[in-house]
């Protein structure tokens, strides 16, 4: 008898894709299920790659996994860790009820 469990859409379609574009999503889904909460990621490019398309690769595993991520890039090292969800800026203002 198979064994059931469930997971979200966006896990599920990160672990099933197939194709080139998979098997680099795979990697970095990998990459951000490494970091445990409290810890940061370093990725560091490597010849034909930008510290903005790693970013993306990040942003598009993380949207996969159901997580928000924050980055800082330098030159050539992209570091992310795990958001505690909270933005940056100025508070939005609530409508008034009338």
């Amino acid at each position: 008898m198979p064994t059931f469990s469930t997971l979200p859409i966006g896990e599920a379609r990160a672990r099933s894709a197939t194709g080139k574009r998979a098997a680099l999503l795979q990697e970095y889904v990998g990459y951000i299920e490494r970091v445990a909460p409290g810890e940061a990621g370093k990725l560091e490019v490597e010849e034909g790659e930008t510290t903005q398309a790693i970013r993306r690769r990040l942003n598009t595993a993380a949207d996969a996994l159901g997580k928000r991520l924050e980055f800082r890039r330098t030159e050539n090292v992209v570091y992310f860790w795990s958001s505690d969800g909270r933005r940056r800026g100025r508070p939005r203002k609530n409508p008034v009820e009338e």
